[in-house]
């Protein structure tokens, strides 16, 4: 730690999809005596576990771990709301003197808390535009919307996926109630200081071997019953267009029960889809100057081995 730096501690430790990211947070939280907050979009949501690769009982090692199921499906969650509900766990953990493990693969929801975003000072939300530019989304196709975000502001759009309607909607919302590019915005906000003093862990594998374990990962899924939890969703009334049916695994299944495509198709697409996801959070979490990349191979993917290096980096802050 700087010298006469009084920022509080906070750990945070990220990667993509399937990379291990949870087990890692865990035994190294249990090892220092820390509480983890999950830094995952979907894990806040309750009744969303299978898609979501909720962390259960067993994988916790008896962690108290924050910011999950926090929600129900049917609520919107944004990264304000999440970085205000986050930071709260954090200053709770840093009062009962615990560490802090920020853990999960949102790079914009890691971002606002570790930055200290001020949503505040942001345009607000606009409720109607909001609806006629899910309205274009839904009468035109995705496709439409993210070319409207190409003109705009080609650099956002080169960080968000043209499926993401969620986010490609908020970008077009600040382009088109400030006049600014949200990409601008962005950057000023990685190069805030932060509030905390922060060890930022970015966990990565060779691209083969995660391409592997995101498609085990798949294959649980589906085998642990993730049709059945899409199909029970849906009977909620929950669709494409609801905001909690953006990730990966869900929106594709819904595509199935459409009958858009059949069920083999479906799972081809989660696999193809998470491996570009993927992609995207290295690009996003290798921006961060701060990062420490741990990559696996450098540990013999030996978890243990990881644990004991992140602990020591921890020890000299």
């Amino acid at each position: 730690m700087e010298q006469n730096d009084n920022r509080p501690l906070l750990v945070v430790i990220a990667g993509p999809t399937a990379v291990g990211k949870s087990a890692v947070a865990a035994s190294c939280a249990k090892e220092a005596g820390g509480e983890v907050v999950s830094a995952d979009s979907m894990q806040v949501y309750r009744g969303m576990d299978i898609g979501s690769a909720k962390v259960s009982e067993e994988e916790m090692q008896g962690v108290p771990h924050h910011m999950i199921d926090v929600c129900d499906p049917t609520e919107p969650m944004d990264a304000a709301r999440y970085a205000e509900m986050a930071s709260e766990c954090i200053g709770e953990i840093l009062q009962r003197g615990k560490i802090p493990f920020l853990a999960g693969g949102t790079g914009f929801y890691i971002q606002a808390v570790v930055r200290g975003t001020d949503f505040n000072d942001e345009s607000g939300p606009d409720p109607e535009l909001r609806k006629k530019l899910a309205g274009i989304a839904e009468e035109q196709g995705n496709e439409k919307l993210y070319r409207m975000l190409l003109e705009r502001d080609p650099e956002a759009a080169g960080e968000i996926h043209r499926n993401n309607v969620k986010r490609v909607i908020r970008a077009l919302e600040y382009v088109m109630l400030t006049g600014e590019k949200i990409s601008g915005h962005n950057e000023k906000e990685r190069l805030r200081q932060s509030p905390y003093h922060t060890v930022f862990f970015f966990l990565d594998d060779r691209r083969d071997r995660l391409y592997e374990r995101i498609d085990r990962r798949v294959d649980r899924m589906i085998e642990s019953g993730l049709p059945d939890e899409v199909k029970r969703l849906a009977g909620m009334g929950l669709t494409k267009n609801s905001l909690s049916m953006q990730g990966i695994g869900y929106k594709e299944l819904l595509g199935w029960l459409d009958g858009e495509y059949d069920f083999d198709e479906a799972v081809r697409l989660i696999k193809r889809n998470s491996r570009r996801y993927a992609k995207r959070q290295e690009t996003w979490f290798k921006r961060t100057k701060e990062a420490r990349v741990i990559m696996r191979d450098d540990f013999d993917d030996d978890n243990e081995k990881i644990v004991r290096h992140i602990l020591d980096v921890i020890r000299m802050q």
